[in-house]
């Protein structure tokens, strides 16, 4: 991303506020958001996600189960596919707890 910065400054730094702002506690606290972006990073096939949110997940106070479970869930809802990239996710969670 550090590269593409600086090459598309604007588009970086809209990017990164958009991404700050919408991590923010609100109704939903960020551990919330956290498994939320985890899930759909799962769901949307996103590999260089999974393992951010994760860490993010992990950061905010989620325990291996509430992971584990949007591993689950988002499995439910993507299938197949959805449950390789959940493998990563689980792979990426053994390796940071």
């Amino acid at each position: 991303m550090q590269e593409l910065a600086k090459d598309q400054p604007e588009v970086m730094k809209a990017f990164q506020g958009l991404h700050h702002a919408g991590g923010q506690s609100g109704a939903l606290d960020k551990k919330t958001k956290e498994l939320m972006s985890l899930a759909i990073s799962i769901y949307g096939h996103c590999e260089r996600c999974i393992g951010l949110h994760v860490e993010g997940a992990l950061r905010e106070g989620a325990s291996v189960e509430e992971i584990t479970e949007t591993i689950g869930t988002a499995t439910v809802m993507g299938g197949g596919p959805a449950l390789m990239h959940g493998l990563d996710a689980f792979k990426a969670l053994k390796d940071l707890s």
